[in-house]
Order: C-alpha cells, then sequence, then structure tokens
C-alpha cells in the first residue's frame, strides 16, 4: 500500500483516479472543512450536511484543479461559497444566540492531546471560540481563514473577493478586538 506524505502528493494521484489517495485526501480535510464551518456558523443545524456538500463538491470538481499547490484556497473558496449559500437560502442574517451553554465545540474529535492537556486549555479555548463568533462576520470569516486554516493574505483575498489591503486591515482589527477582550482572562 502506497503512503502518501503531502496533500499535494494526493492531489496529483486522486487526479490520475487513484481512488486510495482520493479517499486519504478526504480524510486529510475533513475535519479542516468541519471546524472552519463550525466556527463560521452560529447554527450548528446543517454542519454536517455542508461539510459533506463540500466535499463531494471538492471530489467532483477536482480534475478541474490546475494548480495541486494552489489546493487548500481552492477548497477554501469551496467552502466559502457553500457557507455564503447556506445564508443566502435563509435569505438573512444567521440569528445571534448565546455561546454560554453550547457545547457543540466538544463534539468535535480530537485524536490529539493528553487528557491534561486538554483539562488545561479547555477553558481558555472556550473563551477563545466564544469570542471568535462574537466577532462581527467579515473579521470571523478573515481571521478563521488566517488563523485556523493558514491561508496567506493574498488566499484570504481571493477567497473573499476582497482587496488585499482590506483583508490586512480586517484580520488587525480582528485581532485587536480579540486582544481586548481576552485580555483580562490570557
Amino acid at each position: 500500500m502506497q503512503t502518501y506524505k503531502s496533500v499535494e502528493q494526493l492531489v496529483v494521484n486522486a487526479q490520475k483516479n487513484d481512488y486510495k489517495a482520493l479517499e486519504e485526501l478526504v480524510k486529510k480535510v475533513q475535519r479542516k472543512v468541519y471546524t472552519t464551518l463550525l466556527y463560521l456558523n452560529k447554527s450548528e443545524d446543517n454542519i454536517s450536511d455542508m461539510t459533506q456538500e463540500a466535499l463531494i463538491k471538492m471530489v467532483k470538481s477536482l480534475s478541474s484543479l490546475k494548480s495541486p499547490k494552489a489546493f487548500n484556497s481552492w477548497l477554501n473558496h469551496i467552502v466559502m461559497n457553500i457557507f455564503y449559500d447556506s445564508i443566502r437560502k435563509k435569505q438573512h442574517k444567521p440569528e445571534m444566540y448565546s455561546i454560554e451553554d453550547d457545547d457543540r465545540f466538544h463534539q468535535i474529535p480530537d485524536k490529539f492531546g493528553l487528557p491534561i492537556d486538554k483539562a488545561i486549555y479547555s477553558e481558555a479555548d472556550k473563551k477563545i471560540q466564544k469570542e471568535i463568533l462574537n466577532l462581527p462576520e467579515h473579521f470571523r470569516v478573515v481571521i478563521i481563514m488566517r488563523e485556523l486554516q493558514g491561508l496567506s493574505y493574498e488566499e484570504i483575498a481571493n477567497a473573499t473577493n476582497t482587496n488585499l489591503n482590506t483583508v490586512k486591515s480586517r484580520i488587525a482589527r480582528a485581532r485587536e478586538k480579540l486582544q481586548i477582550s481576552l485580555k483580562n482572562y490570557i
């Protein structure tokens, strides 16, 4: 059985109809897609459905990806389109709610970390997640793309169809808002 080392290698082999590579690629990105949608979407009603839709769209259109190096940015563009489509389908802004009693973030399976590490960081993670969800949508989207997904400023600008300087400004302002809201805590 062949073992693939990089996402780029998986993409290249999957484009050559290597179904094992495609399966490994899906397994490798599904948690990232789910987590991104979880952070973006304040209502968990259809996160699993949107994740599945993104992965299906990724698989169906993978052959059209010209540069395997651009896979992460390309996948993120798919995820963001699905997120915005879900908002348009609702024909109104997502409702705001309190995350005080929300335990949906604990439903993400975690294969890493010792129990003691999880206990130490659990409270801080909850506070950070709460503050990210409280950011206005245009700040939340860019900070998730930058900090959670590790995309470059240029990739974020392309994915959101936004000017590069606007992206930089939004990320800086999102970081500033998070620092202010978390300064008494962290």
